[in-house]
């Protein structure tokens, strides 16, 4: 299958900003690191077993949430004020599994940033955990873009993170709820990424973004859980990255081929747009046989999705790429 991203010509877009200032501000550094805090508002966290790792619960709207923070030792080491990565599981999923696999702890303890694993809550018809992203879980309870939102509250509270440096990324549904924030809770996200979960139909028919977006996904020719060419509860993989393409004004595009690490004859291409409104980037990698699956390892695939994705997502803030 063949993609072809069609340049678009700039257009103007007026943004108001909560937090104001430029792409990049040199934070103070703190010469003695605050030790791990444990937060002392709700929600309730408490060691989760897991290293530099709390486990979270607490009421919210009428359900119970929970979540898991990870947070590096010396956080304050290189900014007084760290990123914020959410990290959502996808459908039928647990939130400690994905913790435990989708390899962002490794990454976060290099550049200092705090990552977010929450746990979704039960679809009643199914009695699975789920993210309420509308379209086709409408009957769910859960108002999820609250919930994270309620989350970036608690982080800039507790830790206080860069209020224009959080990200979304998140596996299948997961992945589908990171660009349900991007487009519903658009003044606080300052990009996303998706693991073989696009749009749903109801997301792209209602988005409305309030910033260039800076958009990362990873996906394979053969996944058949969300396929490419979109079904009903899934938006087609070019539809999606054209509404971003166009929607970010970007007027140059490249190919490149996916380096086949694993020696198995298959890789894949790299689909880049640039030249975007405030220099952000869509990026795609469309992989041969990868499945549905979150790459973890050059043994088994040709990339890995931790890797890609934070290396994409930190040159960006709310207000475009930073510069030094």
């Amino acid at each position: 299958m063949k993609f072809f991203f069609k340049p678009v010509s700039c257009i103007s877009f007026l943004f108001l900003f909560a937090c104001g200032g430029g792409s990049s501000s040199s934070d103070a550094e703190i010469i003695n690191p605050i030790p791990l805090p444990t937060p002392n508002d709700l929600p309730e966290c408490n060691p989760s077993g897991y290293e530099k790792t709390l486990y979270c619960t607490y009421t919210r709207l009428g359900l119970d949430r929970e979540f898991y923070v990870y947070v590096p030792d010396d956080i304050y080491s290189k900014t007084a004020n760290p990123p914020l990565l959410f990290n959502l599981h996808g459908y039928r999923r647990q939130a400690i599994d994905f913790l435990g696999y989708s390899g962002f702890q490794i990454l976060a303890d290099e550049d200092k940033f705090i990552v977010i694993y929450p746990q979704g809550s039960i679809l009643p018809s199914s009695g699975e955990p789920h993210w309420n992203d509308t379209g086709w879980s409408s009957e769910s309870p859960a108002d999820d873009v609250d919930f994270i939102s309620s989350l970036i509250d608690w982080g800039l509270t507790n830790y206080q993170i860069n209020p224009n440096r959080v990200y979304a990324t998140g596996k299948s549904n997961g992945g589908k709820m990171s660009y349900h924030l991007a487009c519903n809770l658009r003044y606080r996200i300052a990009g996303v990424a998706s693991v073989g979960g696009t749009m749903n139909p109801n997301t792209y028919s209602s988005c409305n973004p309030s910033h260039p977006t800076p958009i990362i996904h990873i996906h394979s020719e053969d996944d058949t859980v969300v396929p490419i060419d979109g079904n009903w509860r899934s938006l087609p993989l070019t539809e999606m990255m054209d509404y971003w393409n166009t929607y970010n004004a970007c007027e140059d595009s490249r190919v490149t081929a996916i380096t086949d690490e694993n020696n198995d004859g298959e890789s894949g291409e790299v689909f880049l747009n640039y030249s975007c409104l405030n220099q952000v980037e869509t990026k795609l990698f469309l992989t041969k046989n990868m499945g549905h699956d979150w790459p973890t390892d050059l043994n088994s695939y040709d990339i890995i999705a931790a890797d890609e994705i934070w290396k994409f997502l930190k040159q960006f803030d709310m207000n475009g790429r930073i510069t030094q």
